[in-house]
């Protein structure tokens, strides 16, 4: 079946790259040098890292070449290169590109890229930097593929209760105290950054953190819990990744017939 780049590796796009896995499709992920995903559970771009992560099933391996990434490819393994400029463009030629990075803004991606550019959530227009957007926000859409338009601009609210959120105090790196998983309580001191820390403003399961040793800008996301205090949902896809992967199937379905 065609072969499919996915730009991004956070929890969103592997919910993407696994409903496509499942239903035949061949991706490789390309992401930074330094991936910065809360939810590593249940993110590809941890390979980046670890060298290999499974998550429900699907082993993703780090790639270190194009040579060697579409070598993985072949074995059923989804690789995980450092590339965030997807050079791997000039070298294999690519059925559709998922850009799934959720930059939420305008993104540079090109209609050239791949016979199919299909962009997730803020910041894609149809006709200008993509083909088709899906949508990402949480809602009456959530998941819809849209080949006119855009998608919804960005809130800069998270969805549900936005104490959920943890975000960085001042720019430094990351020290963690807490573990993916765990359940936590309120003023529990769930990580620290420059001698700064940060507490769980309400009890639950802490459902994503970044790194610890990796580089924070200040506001930034670092990491979220989870008010159903469930920690089983640390470990799957969310329901909202799965939506908007199935979008993405959709949109690829979809475009074989429009040709």
């Amino acid at each position: 079946m065609d072969q499919l780049l996915i730009r991004g590796g956070g929890d969103l796009a592997s919910g993407v790259a696994l409903r496509l896995h499942r239903c035949g499709f061949k991706a490789i992920i390309v992401e930074l040098a330094c991936p910065l995903a809360v939810r590593r559970t249940v993110s590809f771009s941890e390979a980046i890292y670890s060298g290999e992560i499974t998550i429900e099933g699907l082993c993703a391996r780090r790639a270190d070449s194009t040579a060697e990434a579409l070598h993985l490819v072949q074995m059923g393994i989804l690789p995980v290169m450092v590339d965030p400029h997807s050079n791997i463009l000039k070298d294999v030629r690519f059925s559709a590109v998922i850009d799934a990075r959720l930059l939420k803004r305008e993104a540079d991606s090109s209609l050239v890229a791949a016979p199919l550019v299909i962009g997730l959530g803020p910041g894609f227009t149809c006709g200008k930097n993509c083909h088709a957007v899906v949508e990402t926000q949480r809602g009456h859409n959530l998941g819809r593929v849209f080949w006119v338009g855009s998608a919804s601009d960005d809130t800069g609210q998270p969805d549900g209760d936005p104490r959920r959120v943890l975000r960085a105090p001042q720019d430094g790196i990351l020290i963690g105290h807490a573990q993916i998983g765990e359940h936590v309580i309120e003023n529990q001191v769930i990580a620290e950054i420059a001698g700064l820390l940060i507490k769980a403003p309400i009890a639950g399961t802490l459902r994503g953190l970044i790194r610890p040793g990796v580089s924070i800008n200040k506001g930034m996301k670092i990491g979220d819990i989870d008010l159903r205090d469930d920690p089983g949902y640390c470990f799957t896809v969310s329901d909202k990744a799965l939506a908007v992967g199935g979008g993405v199937l959709e949109a690829l379905l979809s475009a074989s017939l429009r040709s």
